[in-house]
């Protein structure tokens, strides 16, 4: 079970080198861009510890270290800076930062230090979920690694933040985004999902935002689009990788404004969905080879839920042989054996 680390700065081009740097360490990672959004991401992520910048406008890391410490006071916080100074250092100990570093920092000292905090850390992430199981119903598991995932996604679904589902082919990722929506406040409000693949390059702006009557050859009348049918509910980008550079651009400008143009429309019409992706591709490197855009996925990437493979939950197999034979013979109508 990977240890998860909550990287925060205002500097963009800092928190991906972090970010994979941590990853290579084997640890799982968020990121927030400043202190009050990481304050919002830690009862959804549940970091075992947060490496925060002290200079950051707003909030800066002291500030953000009290906040943590009302409310989190077992999770250990590491802060960065390049201004530190012997004052400084003995002020933020003094308050109980669990350590101080300056920039440019050795980063194998960094990583002795995150492990060291990650192990105080691990209980700060304990989490009351709630009992009701039928939001997770269709998710056959008895494994430990998919129940702290689960944990960690019934979390996430209570608040309305956007998330990435990673995980290779066949591994479940729309079924666990069924249960997310189940288990957030829009369950009662539809529930989209469209995969990016089966949608041709030219056509992604329509079927989107819809469009108008006349507004091109073969609209006779107006349409609404997938993002209209989502309002108040979820919408599900499934294989986000494969979606066209020139139409991310636009989703996130979407994302963005809470509102959508249709196609040869004057207006704009406003929007209210929660927008959940999925992917079997790694979104990280697609940004690093310029496949993907970077501020299309750190505005998606609020939580990464990756869904391991069965090679990991080797507890589970017997669970869905059994499940997927009881299915069968219920098809076939034959008792089950």
């Amino acid at each position: 079970m990977k240890q998860r680390v909550l990287i925060v700065d205002d500097d963009p081009d800092l928190l991906q080198i972090l970010a994979i740097r941590l990853r290579r360490a084997g640890y799982e990672t968020a990121v927030a861009d400043s202190g009050r959004a990481a304050l919002e991401r830690i009862p959804v992520f549940l970091p075992q510890v947060v490496v925060t910048d002290l200079r950051m406008a707003a909030m800066d890391g002291l500030a953000l270290f009290e906040g943590i410490k009302a409310d989190h006071p077992m999770l250990p916080v590491i802060i960065l800076t390049a201004h530190g100074t012997i004052p400084d250092a003995i002020d933020a100990t003094t308050r109980g930062v669990f350590a101080f570093l300056t920039k440019p920092f050795d980063a194998e000292v960094l990583l002795r230090h995150i492990e060291r905090a990650a192990g105080i850390g691990a209980s700060s992430s304990a989490a009351t979920v709630t009992a009701d199981t039928a939001w997770r119903s269709d998710i056959t598991t008895r494994s430990p690694v998919m129940e702290d995932l689960l944990k960690q996604a019934w979390l996430a679904a209570r608040s309305d933040v956007s998330i990435i589902i990673q995980g290779a082919s066949g591994t479940g990722k729309e079924m666990l985004a069924q249960a997310i929506h189940r288990a957030s406040p829009r369950a009662k409000q539809p529930f989209i999902a469209v995969n990016c693949t089966a949608i041709p390059e030219s056509l992604f702006e329509s079927e989107f935002f819809g469009f108008t009557k006349g507004s091109f050859s073969g609209a006779t009348q107006d349409r609404a689009g997938l993002c209209q049918a989502a309002n108040k509910g979820t919408l599900l980008l499934d294989e986000i990788g494969d979606m066209p550079m020139p139409f991310q651009a636009k989703l996130l400008r979407v994302l963005q404004e809470q509102e959508v143009r249709p196609v040869g429309a004057q207006q704009a019409v406003p929007i209210d969905m929660r927008v959940l992706a999925a992917t079997h591709q790694n979104l990280e490197e697609a940004v690093i080879a310029g496949r993907f855009r970077e501020d299309l996925y750190y505005r998606l990437n609020v939580v990464l839920l990756e869904l391991p493979p069965l090679v990991r939950r080797r507890e589970d197999i017997a669970l869905l042989c059994q499940r997927f034979l009881t299915e069968a013979n219920a098809t076939s109508g034959q008792p089950p054996r």
